[in-house]
């Protein structure tokens, strides 16, 4: 699937307190997770590189549809 990513430098706090560093935001078209109501975590691959997802948003149609997914990656 394609996906419009960016590669960021992004320092932030996890709710424990632990710093870790962001590589980069990808946004996928529609809901690439239909089953789940909310994506907490996992794997994607994008150009080789396999990075952990930290963050996921839904964005939402006001109809209420899914208008993409995107997903803020360690």
């Amino acid at each position: 699937m394609k996906c419009n990513y960016q590669d960021t430098a992004k320092t932030v706090l996890t709710a424990e307190g632990k710093q870790i560093q962001l590589s980069g935001v990808a946004m996928l078209p529609g809901d690439i997770c239909p089953e789940l109501p909310v994506i907490s975590g996992g794997k994607v691959t994008i150009f080789g590189v396999k990075r952990g997802i930290f963050q996921a948003n839904k964005a939402r149609n006001p109809d209420g549809t899914v208008n993409f997914t995107e997903l803020r990656l360690i």
